[in-house]
């Protein structure tokens, strides 16, 4: 499904990406979410127990085999991708929690998603080797710590990374869109339609029930918009690139297969949700407090 010059592409895009995500941060942005720390819990309930939940939910119901299931776990358990950031701003929600609940989602997401990968394995009785993904995600932390030392330094050389990591999010999808499906469109007209559903459903279920929750802690509704946006919008590209990195030969192929699917399909679900989400009556929101940042 994916070649070694994919591998390679990938590996750079994952790295300009997580670049782009460390550019849009700065220290006193940490400072400011500790002191605020309610929306960032809020996103971190969403993401690392709402979403697991929800990926459990789909392999135990769902008639999936076991390469398939394991794909759509690791799919569960990663933090938000920096997409949600650019459907956030069109959907007219909290960019600055965005922004924060993504970076904080994954740098919890080293401590995290091992613990979580771990309880919900067990439990479905899969084998997925975490040591190798922790070491993944601690790599992956250092192009953020990079992302922030240039902007510390050039707040114009910053925000131009920043956009870069945030448009080439979107542009991994058209890759995959024009590279991966015509290669393995066998495998797409073959799969089962419990495969789609698995793919699809775990975004639009996590973006459904992440706003219900928000929504159910009386948020403002440009928070609730925001929460549910980062909870179901998951990193794609992180998790291709962990299969990619951690498993190998044809193996690989088919636990990368959910991912890549959902990569695909969550910005068509993104989308629709956006425009409901901007026929929002403005007007009275405006009249509401929203103090979450």
């Amino acid at each position: 499904m994916v070649g070694a010059f994919e591998q390679v592409l990938l590996a750079l895009m994952i790295f300009v990406i997580m670049l782009g995500m460390g550019a849009s941060l700065t220290p006193r942005d940490f400072i400011l979410a500790l002191k605020r720390p309610y929306g960032l819990a809020i996103g971190v309930i969403s993401q690392y127990g709402f979403m697991p939940f929800i990926g459990f939910l789909l392999i135990t119901l769902l008639p999936l085999p076991e390469a398939i299931a394991i794909g759509v776990l690791i799919m569960a358990c990663m933090p938000g991708g920096t997409t949600s950031n650019i459907f956030t701003y069109f959907s007219k929600g909290n960019l600055a929690l965005s922004v924060l609940m993504t970076v904080t989602s994954t740098v919890f997401g080293v401590v995290l998603i091992p613990i979580v990968l771990l309880i919900y394995a067990s439990a479905l009785d899969l084998e997925i080797p975490r040591e190798n993904i922790i070491a993944t995600l601690v790599l992956l932390l250092v192009p953020v710590a990079i992302g922030m030392a240039m902007r510390k330094i050039n707040a114009n050389v910053g925000a131009v990374t920043e956009f870069m990591g945030s448009a080439l999010a979107l542009f991994f999808i058209l890759f995959i869109l024009v590279s991966w499906v015509p290669r393995n469109w066998q495998f797409l007209v073959t799969t089962t339609p419990a495969t789609y559903i698995a793919a699809i459903g775990l975004g639009l279920f996590g973006i459904t029930i992440g706003y219900a929750f928000a929504r159910g802690l009386r948020l403002h509704p440009r928070n609730a918009r925001t929460v549910a946006l980062e909870t179901g919008i998951q990193n794609g590209p992180l998790a291709i690139a962990i299969v990619a990195f951690t498993f190998s030969g044809d193996q690989a192929q088919s636990y990368m297969a959910v991912p890549a699917l959902y990569s695909l399909f969550i910005v068509i679900v993104s989308t629709l949700v956006t425009l409901v989400f901007r026929r929002a009556n403005t007007a009275a929101e405006q009249k509401m407090p929203d103090s979450l940042l």
